[in-house]
């Protein structure tokens, strides 16, 4: 028990510090962030844009689809280019032709000399900084003003309805005349100008480092990486070996506690499904029917790759853009998810606290029904906005934010983090009864109910930006939600839950997963809160940003070394109790999470996270073989995993069709890693040769993008996709089987499990 108390004191102590170092470098990106000018100007006295112009334009390009069309700071989608690295090389280009014909009619005729000279003053133009903070005004040379008006012609003409544009937009998944409006489509350009600006313009008093410390690859304006990415990334690598070789040493020189014998009957077999934890079986059946949604959506997604408007032919970019069908494939996955797992919380909570408090199925029942009305609100209209144009405000309260995983508009926002406050505390008061009796579990339902609470509070950074905040600040705040409140405390949540349910089946001491789990969250926020910062190093942060990041998302992963092993060894250990062979596939599900803990969220994971890796691939495939292994298979297999042992106390045992789920699980897990291995990571190695070679700009280009490998390695998904479709219809089939016999009179009634059972 003392040695509990000392590790709990622990965690709250990583726990203030790591959140307080985060608050502390959020308030050095908010010091430090790129300038917004109140003018861009040329020395001829030339307007180019105000600093209106740019917040309006960050506006324009988040309500016209922003992360889920393209990517500002390699953060978004893959078929549009990155605007920021597309507008850099663009311009780079133009003024390099301006020079050169100033000196000759064509860049044959000069001689070296000429072209290094053309080469060094380029350069020196592009990265000098000529902001004035005391006028607020960034100043540039009539002929980079004239290289500027030209790329924004450009863009002009690509987001309007310019004829001659049809192709690109074709090949970007970019629908005719996305925004109406001149004056947007101007306010667009200055935002795209300010992004690539901040990308090449030295930082004061810092010469040779950008913005975004010199993010992206572009060798034409001297973007190259920086001497601290270099080095903590080998910092980071020596760390993760460092991590790996202790946490393995300790576990195994460390004392070893007998381990638990399960008992000869199930533990659960004579429990009794309260009314509330009966009103849970509709969220699983939701569960199941937004997973089958999701897949749909990533199908036509993908298909966009190859096609761009049209999905084998026919036009459905008219009713169903790129832009919809991406962001209901990601925000959907994260809907489904956090529904299974919320609904494990009020299903496993009256039977943890032993009983079912007063109007706690209405609870329940009104919680379904409001998040219910969440998805499809938030579905309905962003769709409905993305058709319309409907514009910024629309875009911004009830429309389609823009911004990846957290798309959904302000006014949902609002209504569920209500319904998540809702949640803690129905979770709460049915765990109240076990928190306040002396047990050896109640360390675990104690973590199970601090991480609720978490995940009901931490939804609130979702709140924290506006329309006008600074892109910056926006990323920062983002993730915060998508890393730390899925990543982090929903992670928590979902581990000790799943201790929890094998020390109620006997397979796990309570005394040691209580333990195990406080020790294993003080490892994993240790690295996990700061490990933030990884996705942050490019987004006009300071340097210090890299190394704290760098540095803490590698110790993020070593814990994940040994997930996959525990899994493994107490699934192996329970192979000699016939009783568990009703729970095979739940249990199962969760050794699948410990593998993909390992391959996508470490492997995958570490592969790109490194500063000197990061530099290269981000906005590449790569990020996207690593967001799909480690989203669905750890973050995915979990909630089935948790699913599946629900409805195994929802239902009567003889009503579970489960040769379903045999095919099932090796389905989605097969299918996983075909998708994964034979399309997504090659993709993203293809691509990533292309930017390191020539630039990013190449990378995300419609010349790499449709080039002849990339749209084989696009069609290369199909065979994976289908059998992990097989895999999820199988599954959908498994749970329409339970519903019809659950409600059939001639099945076992599903009240007392323990008659059910019998």
């Amino acid at each position: 028990m003392k040695h509990t108390t000392t590790l709990w004191r622990w965690l709250a102590l990583i726990f203030v510090l790591s959140f307080g170092a985060l608050g502390y470098l959020g308030y050095q990106i908010y010091l430090t962030a790129p300038p917004i000018p109140k003018s861009v100007v040329s020395t001829d006295g030339q307007v180019l844009f105000t600093g209106e112009q740019v917040q309006r334009g960050q506006q324009v390009w988040l309500a016209a689809g922003g992360q889920q069309q393209g990517s500002v700071w390699g953060h978004g989608a893959y078929v549009a280019p990155d605007w920021s690295a597309d507008w850099l090389h663009r311009e780079a280009v133009a003024l390099q032709t301006l020079r050169t014909k100033a000196i000759a009619g064509d860049a044959s005729a000069l001689t070296a000399a000429e072209r290094g000279a053309v080469a060094g003053a380029l350069k020196e133009e592009m990265r000098k900084n000529t902001y004035d903070a005391a006028t607020g005004t960034v100043t540039v040379s009539p002929q980079r003003a004239q290289a500027i008006r030209q790329v924004a012609d450009h863009y002009s003409s690509l987001f309007g309805n310019d004829q001659s544009f049809a192709k690109l937009r074709e090949q970007y998944a970019m629908v005719e005349n996305n925004v109406p409006a001149k004056a947007d489509r101007q306010a667009l350009t200055a935002f795209f100008f300010w992004s690539a600006w901040a990308a090449a313009t030295d930082r004061p008093n810092d010469p040779g480092i950008s913005y975004t410390s010199n993010w992206p690859h572009e060798p034409l304006v001297g973007n190259t990486m920086t001497t601290s990415a270099a080095m903590w990334s080998m910092v980071s690598i020596i760390l993760l070996l460092a991590g790996i070789a202790a946490m393995l040493w300790l576990h195994g020189a460390g004392k070893h506690e007998e381990e638990a014998v399960p008992p000869k009957a199930d533990p659960l077999l004579g429990a009794k499904a309260t009314a509330s934890m009966k009103a849970t079986r509709k969220y699983f059946f939701v569960v199941v029917g937004l997973l089958l949604l999701q897949i749909a959506m990533g199908a036509i997604t993908a298909h966009y790759a190859v096609e761009g408007t049209a999905f084998f032919g026919l036009p459905l970019s008219e009713v169903l853009p790129y832009v919809t069908s991406r962001t209901i494939h990601t925000q959907v996955g994260i809907f489904w998810i956090a529904t299974a797992w919320l609904a494990t919380g009020l299903y496993i909570a009256p039977l943890l606290g032993g009983k079912e408090p007063k109007f706690q199925k209405l609870g329940v029942d009104f919680l379904f029904y409001a998040l219910l009305l969440i998805v499809v609100g938030s579905t309905a209209f962003g769709w409905l906005g993305s058709l319309q144009r409907a514009g910024t405000d629309f875009s911004f309260w009830i429309g389609n934010q823009g911004l990846e995983f957290t798309s959904m508009g302000r006014v949902w926002q609002y209504l569920l983090f209500i319904g998540l406050i809702l949640w803690a505390v129905l979770l709460g008061r049915a765990l109240w009864p076990a928190l306040k009796t002396p047990s050896e579990s109640r360390g675990l339902i104690a973590m199970v109910f601090l991480s609720a609470t978490c995940i009901g509070g931490f939804y609130a950074t979702s709140l924290t930006w506006g329309q006008t905040t600074h892109y910056s600040m926006v990323e920062y705040w983002r993730w915060w939600l998508v890393h730390l409140w899925v990543e982090g405390f929903f992670e928590v949540f979902a581990t000790a839950v799943i201790a929890l349910i094998f020390t109620k089946l006997g397979l796990v001491r309570a005394s040691s997963a209580n333990r195990a789990i406080v020790a294993e969250t003080i490892v994993f926020l240790f690295g996990g809160i700061l490990g933030t910062l990884h996705h942050l190093y490019w987004t006009g942060t300071p340097v210090s940003v890299i190394a704290v990041g760098s540095v803490f998302s590698a110790l993020e992963v070593v814990p994940l070394t040994l997930i996959g092993l525990e899994a493994l060894q107490t699934w192996r250990r329970s192979q000699g109790t016939p009783w568990l062979a009703a729970y095979k596939w739940p249990v199962l599900c969760f050794v699948a999470v410990g593998f993909w803990n390992t391959v996508g969220a470490g492997l995958l994971g570490f592969a790109i996270n490194p500063p000197a890796s990061l530099y290269y691939v981000q906005g590449l495939n790569m990020t996207a073989a690593h967001g799909h292994a480690a989203l669905f298979g750890v973050y995915g297999m979990l909630g089935i995993g948790l699913m599946l042992f629900c409805l195994r106390g929802l239902y009567a045992r003889n009503l579970h069709a489960d040769g379903l789920l045999k095919p099932a699980y090796w389905g989605l897990n097969i299918g996983l890693a075909m998708m994964v291995f034979l399309s997504l990571l090659p993709a993203g190695i293809y691509q990533a040769y292309a930017a390191i070679t020539k630039g990013l700009w190449f990378a995300r280009s419609a010349e790499v993008i449709h080039s002849p490998v990339m749209e084989t390695l696009v069609w290369l998904r199909v065979p994976g996709d289908i059998v992990f479709s097989v895999g999820a219809v199988l599954l959908a089939v498994y749970a329409v089987k339970l519903l019809r016999r659950g409600h059939s009179p001639q099945m076992a009634p599903a009240g007392d499990i323990a008659a059910a059972a019998r």
